[in-house]
């Protein structure tokens, strides 16, 4: 068998893998510099086409931002925390995630981290309500949810009587 090199993209090449990668989906500048040197373009080459990017407003920080702390609590089902550090992992800057994530209204986390807690409620074995109560908050916590709204989850009346209504049925 022949050993044959791999052919090397040109750049107007990758320009358009890049361009279409981010027109079906959100990127941050982040992904493309990784795909770039995955590809291991030269660096002048690098800043040509994330200038681009950003020019014609494939790729906006801010935008993906949003994008991915929005479907982070509606799919994944994480906490600020969570999503803080994985916005970290990908280089958004500290004051863009402060800016957005401050942007989220407590009652979205609310409302998924109600349900989880409720069904996690529903699988611990222990009859102690303090033991109960701090496996469901190391869950929680787990989850990048804030102490402040696990306890508001975790004392909510209705929340407490969960091993009641097991019985009713």
């Amino acid at each position: 068998m022949e050993n044959k090199k791999k052919r090397q993209k040109t750049e107007q090449e990758m320009l358009f893998t890049l361009t279409a990668m981010c027109a079906s989906a959100e990127h941050c500048s982040y992904e493309m510099r990784t795909y770039m040197n995955k590809w291991e373009m030269p660096e002048e080459v690098q800043e040509r086409i994330l200038s681009y990017l950003i020019k014609e407003q494939y790729i906006d920080d801010e935008r993906y931002c949003r994008s991915f702390v929005k479907d982070k609590i509606r799919y994944n089902k994480w906490g600020e925390r969570k999503i803080s550090q994985a916005l970290y992992m990908k280089q958004i800057p500290q004051e863009l995630r402060r800016k957005v994530l401050a942007d989220v209204d407590d009652n979205d986390y609310l409302s998924v981290l109600r349900p989880l807690l409720k069904n996690k409620g529903k699988t611990i074995k222990t009859d102690n309500r303090y033991e109960r109560n701090g496996k469901l908050i190391r869950f929680a916590l787990s989850r990048g949810f804030t102490m402040n709204l696990i306890r508001q989850c975790v004392d909510d009346e209705g929340f407490e009587d969960l091993d009641n209504e097991d019985e009713e049925l």
